[in-house]
Parts: structure tokens; C-alpha cells; sequence
């Protein structure tokens, strides 16, 4: 990712509507479907300034890897204790046959070989670990936001399932989310494109705008693997072992 992108991340992960209700939306999910066993051995990969490991902790004792050194260090101050900076897909050093739930939040789009990367996950697993992944859908959504993030595409539900399946792995209560916003995001980036002004900058808007979409898209906490979703932004699903 672009410089910048962290450094937005860092400034405004504690207060952006849209991390602060995905979280919670996460965690909701991972509550419901996840079945993790007490004290549970969790790994984020690519856990950036580490705005997750909080809500991860709620499951067991979290682990973390992000390649951005300065993000890096952020996480690692979070987590107290040192982020490790092992790449994908090889994963060099990372214990397998370990972890009861492996955490790739917005990180396998980032990845070339994504079904490499997702085999590299499943040999970390311990017997009945998961994977929970979250990536951007829609290709036609694509836009300055994807390009100074380096993503290398978004995701259909069918293209998902298949570098899932590919890896060896299973897909569960797979779900669009980031749907109730879905049309005004959409037209967000239609707009943009029309008129040229395509922008990256992902900053929050206004106070009251910020806390009314947090309310919106938080409202979706209730209804993830719960009911058919409408398209959305993004796409998240439990992975297995086949």
C-alpha cells in the first residue's frame, strides 16, 4: 500500500465510521459462526496499524503479522508485544498447525497469488481452525481507493469460492456486508468516474455524517450469516479445510 494509506489508517482507524462498525460487525460474526474453543490461539495477517487485535482478543490470545514497518510498530504497541513481518504466501517462521483462527481482514487482495497465500493459511491451522476473511467486492467498484491500496483485484462471491476451494479449503456463512451504505457508495464511485474526480481519500467526513453511517452500517451486526445480505462493499466468509 502507498504510504499514505497507513498513515490515514493510523490517524483515523479509532474514529472512522467504517472501522469502528465493522469491527463490531466482525465480532458479531465470529460470536455466532466461529465455534472457537476457550482461549482460543489467534493470528491476524496484515493486521496493519493493528485496529483489530482488540476485538480479536475478545476470542483467545492474539498473535499478529504486518510487513509495514511503521504500521508495524503501531500494532505491535497495541498488542504489546512484537509484531512478526512475515510475508505471503510463504509465511517463513510462522509456527503451523497452530492457530484455532487465522484473521485476513482486506489482505488477500493484496496478494498476487491468493490461492497460495490461502494454502499458506490452511497449514497453519490447528484440526477444526478456520480462516475468517474479509475482501472488497465488485470489480466494477474499482477505483483510485483500490490502486493506492495495491490491490490486485475485488472479489465476486463465485471468484472467492473458487480461490477458496483452490486452496484446499471450504467456504461458510459467506455474506455480503457494507450493504445498507452499498447504493450511495456505489454511486460514489460511478460519480467520480464520470466526472473525473476519482479520490482516494478515504478521511471520515463531517461529525454527524460519520456517526450517522457508523449507526447504518453497525445496524448490520444484526443481520450478517443471519439473512440473505443485498450486494455490498465487501464480502466475508469462514474457510476451512476441505
Amino acid at each position: 500500500m502507498d504510504r499514505i494509506v497507513y498513515d490515514r489508517m493510523a490517524a483515523h482507524d479509532s474514529t472512522h465510521w467504517w472501522y469502528r462498525a465493522r469491527r463490531e460487525i466482525l465480532s458479531d460474526y465470529l460470536s455466532r459462526y466461529g465455534d472457537l474453543p476457550e482461549g482460543a490461539r489467534i493470528l491476524e495477517i496484515g493486521c496493519g496499524t493493528g485496529h483489530n487485535l482488540p476485538m480479536l482478543a475478545r476470542f483467545g490470545s492474539v498473535e499478529a503479522i504486518e510487513i509495514d514497518p511503521a504500521a508495524r510498530a503501531i500494532a505491535s504497541e497495541r498488542l504489546g508485544q512484537p509484531v512478526g513481518d512475515a510475508p505471503l504466501p510463504a509465511l517463513p517462521g510462522i509456527e503451523r498447525g497452530a492457530y484455532d483462527l487465522v484473521a485476513v481482514l482486506d489482505v488477500v487482495e493484496h496478494i498476487e497469488d491468493d490461492v497460495a497465500a490461502l494454502a499458506a493459511m490452511k497449514t497453519l491451522l490447528k484440526p477444526g481452525g478456520k480462516i475468517l476473511i474479509a475482501v472488497p467486492a465488485h470489480q466494477w467498484l474499482w477505483s483510485a481507493h483500490d490502486t493506492v491500496n495495491h490491490h490486485h483485484r475485488r472479489y465476486s462471491k463465485a471468484t472467492l469460492c473458487r480461490a477458496i476451494g483452490a486452496a484446499g479449503l471450504t467456504s461458510a456463512k459467506l455474506s455480503y456486508f457494507n450493504s445498507l451504505l452499498f447504493p450511495l457508495a456505489a454511486a460514489a464511485r460511478i460519480a467520480g468516474r464520470l466526472t473525473g474526480r476519482d479520490d482516494s481519500d478515504d478521511s471520515p467526513p463531517v461529525k454527524p455524517l460519520n456517526a450517522l453511517f457508523e449507526k447504518v452500517f453497525g445496524l448490520e451486526r444484526y443481520l450478517v450469516g443471519r439473512v440473505p445480505m443485498t450486494p455490498g462493499v465487501s464480502i466475508v466468509t469462514l474457510a476451512m479445510p476441505a
